[in-house]
């Protein structure tokens, strides 16, 4: 490093099952990939108590083992991990810089970009206290350990229609929370959620408090408009008010949707601009999975290893 500037030849920034993923095949073929932590270590995981539905864990296994174990077969194939995270960028010339923590320069051969999505949550303490144990902001992740049990979901969006679809298959009643007197989700979405026998809406309706201390036994919910609270008996609360893509410092060069999610060309994880690449849940609003944020990881670093020897046989 010279005057706080390193070279490297592949920089990957985040570390969830998209970023171990992408370092584990970038050092396997010999890109030498550097990868940054991140402000959250190992993603959403680390905040996942079971997860059941990631393949090669047949008892299944804790978020934040499975995170440790994603790391350790990294750094086993000679990942250089490092804690930190990216404060700006600036891909408008040939080189690709990536400033660290407000003070170091990467120029980089390639960038993954891994840096996730996080949930949105209503900032409640109980949410807080009860996060894993009850609380959930994914359905498809920590459904089936309620299954048979009455349950909760907050949010008004396709997502919430989603979620409570979803959960309406493996419970026998779903309260859908809603803070207006409509959604706002998708009028497909929405039509199915109204044909649903077991799903029922609370319109204009707040969470007040989720109610346990050691597991959610209840939740007690504010109608807005007449100022009545009501207690819900359920096993389970789903926060679905939509999730925030941590894109923001790449806006000004990378092509995103509205909602802030990287686009990547059709088939591939290329962006917009040459040597950069993206995966996990910072370019997928759609499947949100470790297991599909694992693969898209694996294809940035096999598109990166292309585009870099490509390069070389340019330059030479």
């Amino acid at each position: 490093m010279e005057n706080g500037i390193e070279r490297v030849n592949c920089l990957i920034l985040g570390s969830g099952p998209a970023g171990f993923t992408a370092a584990v095949y970038a050092a396997r073929a010999n890109l030498a990939p550097v990868l940054y932590e991140g402000i959250e270590p190992g993603g959403q995981l680390m905040i996942t108590t079971d997860v059941e539905n990631y393949p090669g864990y047949p008892d299944g296994v804790q978020g934040p083992m499975m995170m440790d174990d994603f790391r350790k077969q990294a750094a086993r194939m000679g990942t250089d991990i490092r804690a930190g995270f990216a404060t700006s960028v600036d891909f408008s010339g040939p080189e690709l810089k990536v400033e660290i923590d407000g003070k170091n320069t990467i120029i980089a051969g390639a960038v993954i970009i891994s840096t996730g999505a996080s949930a949105k949550w209503l900032g409640i303490e109980s949410e807080t206290r009860l996060n894993g144990h009850g609380v959930s902001a994914c359905a498809v992740c920590d459904g089936f350990f309620f299954k048979g049990q009455p349950l909760a979901v907050i949010g008004g969006g396709d997502t919430a229609a989603e979620e409570s679809l979803y959960l309406s298959k493996l419970s026998p009643k779903i309260h859908l929370i809603v803070r207006r007197d409509e959604m706002r989700a998708s009028k497909v979405m929405q039509d199915r959620v109204f044909k649903s026998k077991n799903i029922e809406i609370h319109w204009n309706s707040e969470t007040d408090e989720i109610l346990g201390e050691e597991m959610v036994e209840g939740v007690r919910i504010l109608n807005n408009k007449t100022n009545k609270k009501t207690v819900l008996d359920v096993k389970g609360f789903f926060v679905a008010i939509g999730h925030n893509p941590n894109t923001e410092i790449f806006k000004d060069y990378l092509d995103m949707d509205d909602a802030g999610y990287i686009i990547t060309k059709p088939g591939s994880s290329h962006t917009n601009v040459a040597g950069v690449f993206a995966g996990g849940d910072a370019q997928d609003k759609v499947y949100r999975q470790a297991v599909t944020a694992a693969g898209t990881g694996c294809m940035a670093a096999l598109d990166a290893d292309r585009y870099l020897a490509e390069k070389e046989l340019d330059e030479n």
